[in-house]
This record gives C-alpha cells, structure tokens and sequence, in this order.
C-alpha cells in the first residue's frame, strides 16, 4: 500500500488520531498500570493462573539460620576467667562460654594460661592457639 493512503495520513491534523476522547492512549490507566502493578490487587487471577510463585521465598534460602549472636577473643578470657572461670581438683582451668551467653570463640590475640575452654563453635585458628598452650576446646 502507497504510503499515502495509509490511515496515519488520512488521520493527521485529527486532534485524537482514532484513540476517541482526549486522554486515551496516553498512559497506562487502561491497562491497569504499567509493568508488575496491581499483581497483588486487580490483577491477582491472571498473577495466580500465569506466574503462580512470583510471591513467596526460595525454599531453599534457609530463614533458620544458625546466626552466631555472641562470640569472644581469645585475648578476653583472662577477664572473664577472673569472673566466671572455675579451677577442678586436678589442677584444671575450666571456662564454660556456652552458659555465659557466648556462641563462638575468636582466635584474637594470644592465650596466657591453658584453659579448657566450652562454647559451641570455635575458628581453627582459636582451636589451633589454646592447643598450642595445653589447653583444650571441649563442643
């Protein structure tokens, strides 16, 4: 078809170019908004029947997760020992983290006595230092 007679020609100078009243075919209000709008409104059936699992959460992104809230360097156990700490009959230092509140054990600084320390969790480098000394890491 020539493109003189195509009806965008005939068309121009016509104030709505065949949209109707003023205002149509501009924006998105006919459609209901634009994009991902109205998902979790007006167009829930067609979200339920076309996308059924865009809302919710991956199962496999645990919301449980196993978060250390607490946890203490090497360097301050000579103060909490001072507090909290306990020497047994045999001559062991023992200090019990886990019923303090603390989750896991840090490997900063340097150990100055050999303790027998039990918390939950504790890095290779702190396990590594209160070994070197003779001490223990007891889970």
């Amino acid at each position: 078809m020539a493109t003189r007679f195509r009806k965008s020609r005939r068309q121009r100078g016509s104030r709505y170019c065949g949209w109707g009243q003023i205002g149509q075919h501009r924006q998105a209000g006919a459609r209901g908004g634009v994009g991902q709008a109205g998902k979790h409104k007006h167009l829930w059936i067609r979200t339920v029947i076309e996308e059924p699992n865009h809302f919710g959460h991956d199962p496999f992104n645990s919301f449980n997760r196993n978060q250390v809230h607490r946890w203490i360097n090497i360097k301050d156990l000579d103060s909490v020992f001072a507090k909290y700490g306990k020497v047994e009959s045999d001559g062991k230092v023992i200090l019990d983290l886990t019923s303090l509140g603390y989750d896991k054990l840090l490997g900063g600084g340097n150990p100055t006595g050999a303790f027998t320390v039990r918390v939950a969790k504790a890095s290779r480098n702190a396990k590594e230092r209160i070994e070197s000394i003779g001490g223990e890491v007891v889970k």
